[in-house]
């Protein structure tokens, strides 16, 4: 992998990973045209350089990371100051068993990209236009409870295996539960923090077990810094976007490019 490749896998990365669209559906298409072999080592950087745009969760939300750890400390767990928190963990839980127990199984998806790149996006279309179809969107953020936040976490499971877009996974299943779009973005933003950190720090132990050659770390730098920049955009731009619009030209944009896709593995 060249620094180019690196960099333009990065700005992919940043640009789909909270946008609707499946940003894992995006890199395996650029993977397969730049023809960069699967393997471990490829299927460690897509996953790590997920760490850049975690950087941006980070940073974009910075008062509400704050806020959350300030009432860990001033206040008892299970009071009613840490509820966004206990609601994070919880829908948290099914993706990180189910990503633990099918951990081969995804990796081995990584070897058939395109195969891969169209149930994601079809499936992203699929659960978006249910979501703009039956969807109330008429709930804040403070009105989520526990059954709420399990059946997030479920529908994040869908971005683990066999997959679809995270943040479209997600935001479906907020607006399928009645929040409005902007509020299950936000949901959704802020729980594809403990989910990256626990993915990427699984493929960094692999990692230090069977280091990668030299060339590895820098390009995986510049994938993550690119990606932290264009996922700060990105996030900034849809929730923007979300106040004042619908999904369906997400649901338009996934559906063509996942029969594309399906078209170009016909072609091989």
């Amino acid at each position: 992998m060249t620094l180019f490749q690196a960099f333009f896998l990065g700005l992919v990365q940043g640009l789909t990973e909270f946008l609707p669209v499946s940003s894992t559906a995006h890199l395996l298409v650029t993977q397969h045209l730049f023809r960069l072999s699967s393997g471990p080592a490829m299927f460690a950087f897509l996953v790590l350089v997920q760490w850049g745009t975690l950087l941006a969760v980070l940073i974009y939300f910075w008062r509400t990371w704050w806020e959350l750890g300030r009432s860990l400390l001033r206040a008892p767990f299970w009071g009613a100051e840490n509820r966004l928190t206990r609601f994070l963990l919880l829908a948290t839980l099914p993706a990180l068993v189910v990503g633990f127990l099918l951990h081969d199984a995804v990796t081995a998806l990584f070897s058939q990209p395109l195969l891969e790149a169209t149930v994601r996006l079809w499936t992203a279309a699929i659960l978006m236009a249910l979501a703009e179809r039956f969807g109330r969107r008429e709930r804040g953020l403070e009105s989520l409870q526990a059954k709420d936040a399990l059946w997030i976490g479920l529908f994040q499971v869908l971005s683990v295996f066999p997959g679809a877009s995270r943040s479209g996974s997600t935001l479906s299943g907020g607006m399928l539960r009645g929040l409005d779009r902007a509020a299950a973005a936000r949901f959704a933003f802020l729980l594809s923090m403990p989910v990256m950190l626990a993915a990427g720090a699984y493929e960094l132990l692999g990692l230090l077990r069977h280091p990668p050659s030299g060339a590895f770390l820098p390009a995986l730098g510049i994938g993550m810094l690119t990606a932290a920049l264009s996922g700060w955009l990105a996030i900034r731009w849809l929730l923007r976007y979300l106040q004042t619009r619908s999904l369906w030209p997400f649901v338009l944009y996934c559906a063509v490019g996942g029969s594309l896709t399906l078209a170009l593995s016909m072609l091989r």
